[in-house]
């Protein structure tokens, strides 16, 4: 366990976190800003995939985030998102947990979905 980590039992809870997502909707800017509080406007595309780590101490409890940012494919937004989440219904953990985020909003002119 890593110093400034410890809690009262000892105990670093792990959550694993995918980030899936078409092609340049900002997946990897919000990992970015997540684990290490920077932002790239020009951040180069994903190739394959990319796995970061942050520890983080909420109250009395360590959370350690395992992620990984997954290479976009396409370029259909919200529109893919019912086939994104059948992917993960299909092939993903039976406890999986889905949480949708937008982002862009420096992008109002070409939003999708107001």
């Amino acid at each position: 366990m890593s110093r400034g980590y410890q809690t009262p039992g000892g105990s670093i809870r792990e959550i694993k976190l995918c980030l899936l997502g078409d092609a340049g909707v900002g997946k990897s800017c919000l990992v970015h800003r997540f684990v290490s509080d920077s932002f790239n406007a020009a951040s180069p595309p994903t190739i394959g995939a990319a796995f970061m780590t942050k520890m983080m101490l909420v109250g009395d409890q360590a959370f350690k985030f395992n992620i990984w940012d997954t290479a976009g494919q396409e370029r259909s937004s919200f529109h893919a998102l019912k086939t994104w989440i059948k992917e993960l219904d299909r092939f993903g953990p039976s406890d999986i947990l889905i949480a949708i985020a937008g982002n862009k909003c420096d992008k109002a002119d070409q939003r999708e979905v107001s």
